[in-house]
């Protein structure tokens, strides 16, 4: 009755708005997560030729897109069943994983983490990626729970 009351409905019952949502989202997160990876292995040392100012500005913006993308095709995927979704705990997770890589993510830019290339970056971008990994587990479990 929840679902009926606060959300939409209509997206999950649609033949195509759902799976067009699902499609988006998981362009998304490839071009979210692929983007963060090549950035990240950048900090660990790798690609020493790359410029990091040059390949930041190249990944970060793609980062966002996808993470734009990702973030705005799971609100309205939530938006279609809210109430079972909050009742689902890998749903539950995944938005506490989200909330940790997204506060991640400000400290380590706000700390200068590109710039400094030192442990504590290379432990911030491990645990990004750590942290955006567990989320989409966690989003790949929601419909078997």
């Amino acid at each position: 009755m929840f679902d009926r009351l606060v959300g939409l409905p209509w997206i999950a019952e649609h033949p195509v708005a759902y799976p067009a949502l699902q499609v988006v989202h998981v362009v998304g997160i490839a071009l979210l997560l692929g983007s963060l990876v090549l950035l990240e292995l950048r900090v660990w040392g790798l690609g020493r030729e790359l410029p990091v100012a040059a390949l930041a500005r190249l990944a970060l913006p793609l980062s966002l897109l996808g993470f734009g993308l990702a973030a705005g095709s799971g609100l309205a995927m939530f938006a279609a069943h809210p109430g079972e979704l909050l009742a689902n705990r890998p749903f539950v997770i995944k938005l506490g994983l989200l909330m940790l890589a997204g506060t991640n993510a400000a400290l380590f830019h706000a700390r200068g983490g590109l710039q400094r290339g030192d442990a504590v970056a290379r432990a911030q971008t491990a645990l990004s990626l750590g942290l955006w990994l567990g989320a989409i587990i966690c989003g790949r479990w929601i419909a078997y729970v």
